[in-house]
């Protein structure tokens, strides 16, 4: 059954727009633009001074018919916006839970958000082709037929709404109802009539300005940098929202693997069973640890001051300054603005020689290593399984804090530090696969040469701080101050009786 509702601007001008229940409330809005001749993307509705959900129809709006919408003007800053898409088999196998997304501005067309996904470390790894594939025409379904290459366009379904033509595709992130949060489109493909050099054509024609810019950085950068959270050492994209590793103190150049290997001549004895890492194996660790002998915290067992963790106030001052920074409005970095922060990360990683890598075992053992720009995730693996008393068992390697896994690859695209963003020590934890056993979880990690190698860490103390003399509270030395001076007290006690007892006619 069909209604309307009254879409009023910011001029009291207004104007009806006749809806059905599936009419979604940003076609709402876009109609109403169009009748009262403004730009829709500038815009938001309004009903009783809340926000409306354009990605939704009107009939779970919550809107009655002949509900009074205003039109008012939303902010310029865009918001990020979560978008996860499912990606269709046999191409969705290859990710977790069949889904690939990101985090990208609201002002971001779908066009572009494709294109991103596709530029992601994990498409590029998958070989995933969202926007350009090309299926021969056959008769049928069969072997036969002219074989020209026909587009196969995708088509995105969001909440029940189907996004398949290249003008739905010019549609923004906000356009689409999208402000905030997060959203799941389904992905499919479609082939169409039209060859593949005339969809082409019209790609060009309908997206000449994203086409133009990734022409001017055909290496680097497929498209346009965004705030994601995942790492793209690939393409260029850079991982802007992700937090960076606090770089530790200034530390000298370390030695290289192999230089440090060099240098342990005879640091570990060699036994009949397994031979020690011998000096020219550049794969051996610069330092072995051994497991804590106590189930308890090294750090429970310090005696501390209660004192030391009463709050003071200037612990309150910086909770308050933190709060109040928090609170103002922070507008997203413009695309110049992500390439010069992109392009100073990259430029911090290269003035880094080598880092310290800590690997810690399933049984709390642990070894260091030293790394350097060329060092890749397949390097690291064989490392470890230097030292592994089964170096059969799966395993992988997991940056400690993160759900960043190192990938067991030797190539240039997995190169740690750059492919990571890591910038000083770190810690890597062991994970065992999911098909190792329980009885060779069990078993020490350590072969036994590594394992007699292997030396207690050293936990330094903490000196204790000289106690000061506390000063008495303010509050305390002003009560004091009053007991010492009596003619003072008598002085504020005969003004407090003096005014009850005047006399008439004085003042």
């Amino acid at each position: 059954m069909a209604s309307h509702v009254v879409v009023t601007s910011s001029t009291a001008r207004s104007t009806k727009v006749k809806v059905s229940p599936g009419t979604y409330m940003s076609d709402v809005l876009d109609q109403a633009c169009k009748t009262l001749h403004l730009e829709a993307g500038n815009y938001l509705l309004k009903h009783k001074q809340r926000n409306v959900d354009l990605s939704v129809p009107f009939r779970i709006s919550g809107l009655v018919g002949g509900a009074k919408l205003d039109l008012v003007i939303k902010s310029k800053s865009p918001s990020p916006v979560t978008v996860a898409v499912a990606i269709p088999p046999p191409d969705g196998a290859a990710f977790s839970n069949g889904r690939l997304g990101g985090t990208f501005p609201s002002s971001f067309t779908v066009w572009q958000v494709l294109r991103q996904l596709e530029s992601l470390p994990e498409a590029v790894n998958a070989k995933l082709n969202i926007t350009a594939r090309g299926v021969a025409a056959t008769t049928n379904g069969g072997t036969s037929g002219s074989g020209q290459l026909l587009y196969e366009s995708p088509i995105l379904n969001v909440m029940g709404r189907e996004l398949g033509s290249f003008q739905d595709y010019q549609r923004t992130l906000s356009q689409l109802g999208y402000n905030s949060g997060s959203v799941l489109m389904r992905l499919s493909y479609k082939t169409t009539g039209i060859t593949f050099f005339e969809a082409q054509q019209e790609i060009s024609q309908y997206f000449h300005e994203l086409e133009e810019s990734k022409s001017e950085t055909p290496a680097s950068s497929a498209s346009p940098p965004v705030p994601t959270p995942l790492s793209s050492a690939q393409t260029g994209t850079p991982d802007e929202l992700s937090p960076e590793p606090a770089p530790d103190a200034q530390m000298q150049d370390a030695p290289t693997l192999e230089a440090t290997s060099s240098q342990t001549d005879g640091a570990s004895p060699s036994t009949a069973g397994d031979s020690a890492p011998t000096p020219q194996d550049p794969l051996a660790p610069v330092d072995i640890f051994s497991a804590p002998s106590s189930s308890t915290l090294a750090a429970s067992l310090t005696a501390v001051d209660d004192d030391d963790f009463t709050p003071t106030i200037a612990h309150a001052q910086l909770h308050q300054a933190s709060l109040q920074d928090r609170s103002k409005n922070k507008r997203l970095l413009s695309d110049k603005e992500l390439a010069e922060r992109a392009a100073a990360t990259e430029e911090k990683i290269s003035s880094i020689q080598s880092i310290e890598v800590k690997v810690r075992f399933p049984d709390m053992t642990s070894a260091t290593w030293v790394i350097t720009h060329d060092d890749t995730g397949a390097k690291l693996y064989k490392a470890v399984r230097s030292v592994m008393a089964d170096p059969s068992l799966p395993f992988r390697l997991v940056i400690s804090g993160s759900k960043d896994a190192i990938r067991d690859v030797d190539a240039e695209n997995n190169r740690v530090m750059r492919v990571h963003k890591i910038t000083g020590r770190v810690l890597l934890n062991v994970l065992w696969d999911d098909s190792v056993s329980a009885t060779d979880r069990a078993k020490p990690f350590l072969k036994s040469s590594a394992a007699q190698a292997a030396k207690s860490i050293v936990v330094p103390g903490v000196p204790a701080a000289e106690e000061e003399e506390k000063a008495p509270p303010v509050a305390k030395q002003q009560q004091g101050s009053r007991q010492g001076d009596p003619s003072r007290t008598a002085d504020e006690t005969m003004k407090k009786i003096g005014k009850f007892f005047k006399l008439p006619g004085k003042k």
